[in-house]
């Protein structure tokens, strides 16, 4: 049973791997790789759960976390150019 999940695990972060590659968008390719580090944190858990070793639960959720954090950066760089400039107010758009 296990393998088979860990083959659909492996089987989708191909496909994904493949869309992060072809995509047409930017957005498509960073959802892409969103879904592989999705597909990562699934497949720590996993084997942390066939090894009897749960602290690479903690592992996987370290991960998620870091994952989560990294793809909030990359979608904001490719908005604004730049991670440290603020959303500009209504007030500054509504004078330009």
């Amino acid at each position: 049973m296990f393998v088979a999940a860990t083959t659909a695990i492996l089987v989708t972060m191909a496909l994904a791997l493949i869309r992060a590659l072809l995509g047409p968008t930017v957005y498509d390719r960073v959802l892409a790789v969103n879904m592989f580090g999705t597909k990562t944190v699934l497949l720590i858990a996993v084997f942390g759960f066939l090894t009897g070793r749960p602290d690479f639960l903690d592992i996987a959720l370290a991960y998620a976390l870091i994952n989560f954090i990294a793809i909030i950066a990359v979608l904001k760089f490719f908005e604004y150019g730049d991670l440290g400039q603020s959303r500009p107010s209504r007030a500054r758009r509504d004078r330009t």
